[in-house]
């Protein structure tokens, strides 16, 4: 059997926790910050879980 590759831009964006859920980063914190409040710059900031929907797909991406 070979060995399964990891895609390496999901293993950039997702984290996988002990309970195999998988945290990630929100988006629009790139760019244009200036128009943006320091409320909505810190939410933004935070790491969160990714949907239940979304986990099977990851869980392709990232064998290992």
């Amino acid at each position: 059997m070979p060995k399964l590759k990891t895609r390496k831009s999901a293993f950039k964006r997702y984290k996988k926790t002990g309970a195999d859920n998988f945290l990630r980063k929100h988006a629009y914190k790139g760019h244009l910050l200036r128009r943006k409040s320091n409320a909505q710059k810190r939410r933004l900031s935070r790491t969160i879980c990714v949907n239940n929907s979304d986990t099977k797909s990851i869980k392709l991406m990232l064998p290992y």
